[in-house]
């Protein structure tokens, strides 16, 4: 997707480089705001960003039993609070705060890591995308700075 990324920034870096530095970052502050919503919205569906659902957790055995998890992954992390947007005249960025920053990078790139603090073993992470960009957010970031471009002109 970094491609489509690149040619999308040659093809707007004539036309963006016209408006003023508050203008590019007001501008980008919208995209990131959609973004946000975009990937929260994902999050929420248990999609990564391709369409594919994510990895479903394993089933837990409390006491012998089988148990059932009743809240769905990610539903702390995927709030305002932690999932921060930063915009300035050159970029745009969607990120998560602290320390959820690590807890969502072994989710993102299936990573191993500790099931809780006292665990004394290790599991590998199966890969669940949390953030990511894909043609419809791309169609939404073009729909947003055409609407800046004409509101500007």
């Amino acid at each position: 997707m970094s491609d489509v990324l690149r040619q999308y920034h040659q093809y707007t870096d004539g036309i963006l480089s016209q408006l003023n530095s508050q203008s590019r970052t007001k501008l980008a502050r919208e995209m990131a705001k959609k973004l946000r919503e975009s990937n929260r919205k994902r999050m929420i569906a248990q999609v990564q960003p391709d369409g594919t659902p994510f990895t479903p957790r394993k089933q837990q055995k409390l006491r012998g039993k089988q148990g059932k998890i009743k809240r769905k992954m990610f539903s702390k992390i995927r709030t305002i609070k932690y999932l921060k947007i930063s915009a300035n005249a050159n970029s745009a960025t969607v990120s998560f705060l602290g320390n959820v920053q690590e807890i969502a990078k072994v989710h993102q790139y299936g990573l191993r890591d500790r099931v809780n603090r006292k665990a004394e073993y290790r599991i590998i992470y199966p890969k669940r995308e949390l953030l990511g960009i894909n043609h419809a957010d791309l169609m939404m970031i073009e729909q947003i700075t055409l609407a800046h471009l004409a509101h500007h002109s």
